[in-house]
């Protein structure tokens, strides 16, 4: 039987769901560096990442009234710690792919469940693009994107003062709808978003259960899709020419980069099968329900009256990719206007709300697993995953190791595109995940690139519309 006297506390729903055997799901975040890192580092970064959340030193255990709860162990630097050896090589070609056949095996494996859910990966040979590599793997039933990208920028300084906190692009948290400009222009604007919000989450009760995408180049329905091999590939953008982009279409820079993803998706579909560009295809983008700005420090997440507790608080949108037909290909920017149509429609409803609220009642009358499967099908019946995090508007470093490049994955979902968005300094990354074997990625990663190129050059010569991020 279990000792209880080291039990922390209650293991949250959304991590009870997240490790179960329909979805194990992790959080992967990715350090570029611009000088190698030596084995050497490796206790240093042990001894101060253990200390930031309990989590990273407890595991799962069931109490004596059949809850589970997090029970704080001994953790070693041997569990958690990994450093792998390559075959020694003078080119950086055969380097770039024993890191993309390391990174593939371990975004595969599951960690034990008799040691805390987390692991780092020292990767201390260079690449196309870094010195050495610094990967986290972090199980998402200890917390969400916005917890574990904390966690982790916690143990980071900024280079040009560590003394000052690493800042954010500045984001405007969501509003609640009031009637400031009196009754008769606030009501509609509040009864067709409630309308709508109905209209909306049946929509997505039926992608979660019934009504699946159609079979097209980027989905075919396969089964076990999470336990097949996938490839990890990056584009690197520049946010001042996304910025530019934005401020001549009068749109937010998601609005850009959406439309840019569905823009390249059906492009790529186009270049493997013409047929598959009017296909009814979805894109599912995963969403904080954190009504904050920026990123609270790790002792703010964990005091009892948090605005923005650590933990999961993730919810759900459906959003329809737009279909590639004749008027599309003569001006793309529709993409970028469809995208901010779309979004904001469905960013006025309450549909994020009710589908939270919805897992919270299957939660509590069918169990953490039935959860689990509700999930795991949305995901399933989806064509493409997106989501997306801020990061740090001033270069950091690690250990006095410069930080070049940063950016994040998730793993456990059976989709076979995954599309993950992060900035850092002037940089904004696109990673895409995808399934071996089935995804061209090169092709992909070049349509995406070309998309970008053509809604560019296409918004060239437009004025400027100023609008807020």
């Amino acid at each position: 039987m279990d000792n209880f006297e080291d039990v922390t506390e209650p293991v949250s729903p959304s991590g009870q769901f997240f490790n179960t055997p329909p979805l194990c799901s992790y959080v992967f975040g990715f350090l570029e560096l611009e000088i190698p890192m030596d084995d050497s580092q490796t206790m240093y970064l042990f001894q101060n990442f253990l200390p930031i959340n309990p989590r990273f030193s407890s595991i799962m255990v069931r109490d004596q009234d059949g809850k589970m709860m997090w029970k704080k162990i001994e953790a070693k630097p041997e569990d958690h710690m990994k450093v792998p050896i390559f075959p020694k090589s003078e080119s950086i070609e055969l380097y770039d792919q024993y890191f993309d056949d390391y990174v593939s095996k371990i975004m595969m494996e599951r960690t034990p469940q008799d040691k805390p859910l987390w692991e780092m990966h020292l990767i201390k040979y260079p690449t196309s693009n870094a010195k050495g590599t610094l990967i986290f793997k972090l199980h998402h039933a200890l917390g969400d994107g916005y917890s574990l990208m904390g966690a982790l920028l916690s143990c980071l300084q900024r280079v040009d003062d560590p003394s000052l906190p690493l800042s954010f692009p500045s984001r405007k948290p969501s509003q609640l709808l009031s009637p400031k400009k009196g009754f008769f222009k606030w009501f509609p604007s509040t009864i067709f978003p409630f309308f709508n919000s109905f209209s909306d989450f049946g929509w997505s009760i039926a992608k979660s259960s019934m009504l699946k995408d159609d079979k097209t180049p980027i989905w075919n329905g396969e089964e076990g899709v999470e336990s097949q091999p996938c490839v990890l590939s990056n584009l690197s953008f520049s946010l001042d020419e996304i910025k530019t982009i934005k401020s001549k279409l009068g749109v937010t820079i998601n609005d850009v980069i959406t439309g840019v993803i569905f823009y390249g998706i059906r492009l790529y579909m186009q270049e493997i099968d013409n047929k598959a560009t009017t296909s009814n295809s979805t894109g599912l983008v995963l969403l904080s329900t954190r009504n904050i700005g920026s990123y609270q420090s790790i002792q703010d997440m964990t005091k009892a009256d948090s605005k923005s507790p650590w933990g999961n608080h993730i919810s759900f949108l459906h959003i329809p990719i737009p279909k590639l037909c004749q008027p599309s290909l003569s001006n793309p920017l529709d993409f970028v206007w469809k995208a901010q149509k779309i979004i904001k429609r469905k960013r006025s409803t309450f549909t994020v709300f009710l589908t939270e609220w919805l897992l919270d009642m299957e939660l509590k009358l069918r169990g953490h697993e039935a959860v689990a499967k509700h999930i795991y099908g949305t995901l399933r019946n989806s064509s493409v995953v997106i989501s997306n995090l801020i990061g740090p508007v001033e270069p950091m470093a690690l250990a006095n190791h410069p930080v070049k490049g940063l950016y994040f994955t998730m793993t456990g979902g059976p989709e076979s595109i995954n599309i993950a968005i992060m900035s850092y300094t002037r940089i904004l990354r696109i990673t895409l995940k995808t399934q071996k074997g089935f995804i061209d990625e090169q092709k992909f990663k070049l349509c995406i690139v070309r998309a970008f190129e053509v809604i560019s050059k296409e918004v060239m010569g437009i004025p400027n519309k100023n609008k807020d991020l």
